[in-house]
């Protein structure tokens, strides 16, 4: 269905009036009754002041009442804002002033101005495809900043509706599923699935986090059919650690399970294909600016390290002479709110390039090899610490770890491994060391190691590579 979400949420509530549209604990709406409130909540908002094309910040809450601020929102004609449940109330007035308080917020597209200003939401010029187009910036998703800081990224209702549909094609959302979600509704990882399940007649499942696995699996005891969700890899790595048989035993209801977000190892990819031999699996390429553009079903055609397939229906991929993936099509950012010079170094003539390196093999499968950001220089030698994290994690005595780089009075800088020991063990070192030999080659192998509780994870489950910078 070709439509904006708030539109296919009207479209069941007359077609399954009484279906479970979203569930979260004890509260389940239907069609019927989250449109009626998403109706409510957006004559409020509207009474309040809320006025088209005029951005709308509200912390992220993981429940029914968050799908209806976000649609009601849209519905005004305004652009959604969804923050991180932390975020102070001090915060949300510094990310308003920084939205300007406009009416309607700036568009820009990399290829033109308009009488020295960058085109706005409402009637704008901008340059799609080499034509002229409106563009209805629909939401303001903030990155987490983890190679940088934090920027707004604005994107379109055209961009939420082709994303939409690639999900849908890649990996065959229906109206039979009930799809979990239980990362952060303010990041696209999990936000980008409330629109295939919603605009196919789907059931939502709301989940604060994955902290609790009773919970987790309790959802399972539902009356439907069919079952799938996202997990970033962090939460795969948990729940074949401590869940796995738990797992296995609901292992004929999951449909699919998809990640993304973080590189996730070929290891953990095999043990979730053996303990989930009848679902389907992928992994997907995607970020805030780009939109979801290549997924890769592992559990059919292999499990390989940093695959993430072929571009989907509405998603074009090349590389750049520099190694960069350049991605483009309808599921790309309209660009950085108020930052036009930020815009134009990521987005030029409709297309994002990426600080993700990579190739694209003869059959158009993406191959990623890393951020650029992340690589580490060690004496003149390049050492992807993603490579290096993905061996390490197939060490039986490793639970999770992080390579970074680390200063070394000869090289300049060299690998540094920190790693949370299975079952509080200790480990020593040479025992990782003399595990990756063989495994990569030597000036990949990390020079120094330190053990730890618990490796470092932006809230999206992202390695946090920050806060390991000296």
């Amino acid at each position: 269905m070709n439509c904006t979400l708030e539109r296919s949420i009207e479209h069941y509530a007359n077609q399954t009036p009484h279906k479970a549209a979203v569930i979260c604990g004890g509260e389940a709406l239907s069609y019927s009754c989250l449109w009626e409130r998403i109706r409510q909540r957006a004559r409020q908002l509207r009474e309040a002041g809320l006025r088209e094309g005029q951005p709308y910040a509200f912390t992220t809450t993981q429940d029914a009442d968050f799908i209806v601020t976000y649609c009601a929102v849209h519905l005004c004609g305004a652009v959604s804002v969804p923050l991180e449940s932390s975020t102070t109330k001090k915060h949300q007035q510094q990310i308003l002033d920084g939205l300007n308080g406009q009416d309607t917020l700036t568009s820009f597209n990399g290829n033109e101005m308009v009488n020295g200003q960058w085109s706005m939401v409402n009637g704008q010029r901008s340059m799609v495809n080499g034509q002229r187009s409106t563009v209805n910036i629909s939401d303001v998703l903030f990155t987490t900043g983890t190679t940088g800081s934090a920027k707004g990224v604005m994107i379109s209702e055209e961009a939420w509706t082709a994303n939409a549909e690639n999900l849908t094609d890649r990996l065959g959302f229906t109206a039979e599923l009930l799809f979990i979600v239980c990362g952060p509704l303010n990041h696209l990882g999990s936000l980008s699935k409330i629109y295939p399940t919603l605009t196919n007649g789907a059931t939502l499942y709301i989940m604060s986090n994955l902290k609790d696995l009773g919970a987790f699996f309790s959802v399972f005891d539902l009356p439907f059919a069919r079952f799938a969700t996202f997990l970033v890899p962090s939460s795969i790595r948990m729940l074949l650690q401590f869940a796995r048989s738990e797992l296995s035993a609901v292992a004929r209801k999951i449909d699919f399970v998809e990640t993304g977000a973080a590189p996730i190892s070929q290891s953990d990819m095999e043990q979730l294909c053996q303990t989930l031999p009848h679902s389907r699996l992928f992994n997907t390429y995607a970020s805030t600016e780009t939109g979801i553009v290549c997924s890769y079903e592992f559990s059919r055609y292999g499990c390989v390290p940093g695959l993430v397939g072929p571009p989907m229906k509405h998603s074009t991929v090349r590389i750049a002479e520099d190694g960069r993936v350049v991605c483009s099509g309808s599921t790309i950012m309209s660009g950085y709110v108020g930052s036009p010079q930020a815009s134009a170094q990521v987005l030029r003539e409709g297309e994002v390039y990426t600080s993700d390196f990579g190739i694209l093999s003869p059959d158009g499968m993406l191959h990623l090899q890393g951020r650029g950001d992340d690589i580490i220089n060690a004496g003149g030698y390049k050492v992807n610490p993603i490579e290096v994290e993905n061996a390490a994690s197939a060490c039986p005595l490793i639970q999770d770890c992080i390579c970074v780089p680390a200063p070394h009075p000869v090289l300049g800088t060299a690998p540094k491994l920190f790693y949370v020991p299975r079952q509080n063990q200790t480990v020593k070192p040479r025992l990782i060391a003399d595990f990756l030999k063989g495994r990569l080659e030597s000036y990949k192998i990390p020079l120094f190691y330190e053990a730890t509780e618990a490796i470092k994870r932006t809230y999206n489950g992202k390695l946090d590579r920050k806060a390991y910078k000296d």
